[in-house]
């Protein structure tokens, strides 16, 4: 990292870091170490959860945008985390925690039942190599653990330029028996609150459609 990240982390990490019990591994998260919300961010707020946030820029963005919203960003990448603190930092924000774990476990194993109000999932990585679709966050197993988090009626958003991930994702979500369609035809309209980042530039610049995908968490009774 450089030199600021590294002050990131050593300054700012008591104020934002949302600190995981491990597993073996060193971005595992225990089983039945699951936090209270109400302690972490003090206070009850709707809770926004994104997978991969990279270097914060939709997370800041969301979270200075709705102070009266609790955000939690995930990443397993530290330069990443350190550039979002500097830029909650920057922006004064103090709604915004982050957590640096593997997400699947930060959702089964940290977060309490059906806690989260929407969970983002913008541009994962694509694993695009057919010898690598394998390693794809969206799978069956993730959608059951996704709807173990998310609260009744709270929405899943998605979003890819890669169109036959985007068809893998839609595909695993419509068999996920929790899940429901929030959209009509085959995409969801651009979610207006994902602000525009280098990941989408980049795919825009390669001639990659965006496609969204939006699902709302049923009922559980």
């Amino acid at each position: 990292m450089t030199d600021g990240q590294e002050r990131a982390w050593s300054d700012l990490a008591p104020r934002y870091v949302l600190e995981a019990p491990r597993d073996e591994a060193a971005t595992s998260v225990r089983p039945g170490a699951a936090v209270t919300l109400r302690e972490v961010w003090g206070r009850d707020a709707p809770l926004i959860v994104e997978i991969g946030s990279g270097q914060g820029h939709a997370m800041i963005h969301a979270a200075t945008a709705r102070p009266e919203t609790n955000f939690l960003a995930v990443e397993v990448f530290t330069a990443g985390l350190a550039r979002t603190m500097l830029g909650a930092e920057r922006a004064g924000l103090e709604n915004l925690r982050l957590v640096e774990a593997n997400a699947p476990e930060v959702l089964e194993h940290l977060l309490p039942p059906a806690s989260i109000d929407e969970l983002w999932v913008f541009f994962p990585d694509p694993w695009h190599k057919n010898k690598h679709t394998k390693r794809r966050l969206l799978t069956p197993e993730f959608a059951t653990i996704a709807a173990q988090a998310v609260r009744d009626g709270g929405v899943l958003r998605l979003a890819t330029d890669w169109e036959q991930y985007a068809r893998q994702m839609r595909e695993v979500l419509d068999a996920a028996p929790e899940f429901a369609r929030s959209f009509q035809g085959p995409w969801a309209e651009r979610f207006e609150g994902r602000v525009l980042t280098a990941f989408e530039r980049k795919g825009a610049r390669a001639g990659r459609a965006i496609r969204d995908l939006t699902y709302e968490r049923r009922d559980r009774g």
